[in-house]
């Protein structure tokens, strides 16, 4: 796992939520099964922002169709330049369009044992149903190359993350939530007056 430090503009909690709290573009990424999506979405009600998941907006199309490449940047540019947003999926490949506009970044990085335990327990709660933050027409299944991407995540996929908040959002603050004592803090925290 890469240091804290190494991040451009790393936060704590109580800046992250003192950031939060006046903030119209989030970014919420992370592993699968991690607990982003379900982190992103009781930010939402607190803000009161629109919710916007990568997988279901710019990703797939119904029967797990990948949706195309010039589509999917066109989709993300509309809605990235829209003034109030919070965006749930990692994507680094839009790290380009998306933080440069973006007000602070949570980074969900929970230990692989718990993203694999989440992603395996949510394909349970879901199989042979979409989830509210997927694209219709994808049901929830699980496979073997989903769980070895999950499992293979911090070693092959948490460095391109770092490399692009690094090239585009240097001044971005970034949050990273590592257990589920901190999201509860972070939530905790959001949910008292000011």
């Amino acid at each position: 796992m890469v240091a804290p430090q190494a991040l451009p503009y790393a936060v704590d909690i109580e800046t992250a939520v003192s950031i939060l709290r006046s903030a119209n573009r989030i970014l919420v990424i992370g592993c699968s099964g991690g607990g982003k999506s379900t982190l992103a979405q009781k930010i939402v009600v607190c803000l009161d922002l629109p919710y916007l998941s990568m997988d279901r907006e710019f990703f797939w199309l119904p029967g797990w169709v990948k949706r195309d490449r010039a589509e999917e940047r066109s989709l993300i540019a509309g809605k990235v330049s829209e003034d109030r947003w919070l965006i749930d999926g990692t994507g680094p490949s839009s790290f380009d369009l998306r933080l440069p506009r973006t007000e602070l970044v949570l980074w969900v990085r929970m230990p692989r044992w718990l993203c694999m335990w989440g992603a395996l327990s949510r394909a349970l709660r879901w199989l042979g149903r979409s989830r509210p933050d997927m694209a219709p027409g994808c049901p929830e299944r699980i496979d073997w190359e989903f769980l070895r991407y999950i499992w293979d995540w911090e070693r092959k996929f948490a460095p391109k993350v770092l490399a692009g908040l690094i090239e585009h959002g240097p001044d971005v603050p970034v949050l990273q939530l590592k257990s589920r004592g901190e999201m509860r803090q972070l939530l905790d925290l959001l949910n008292r007056p000011a």
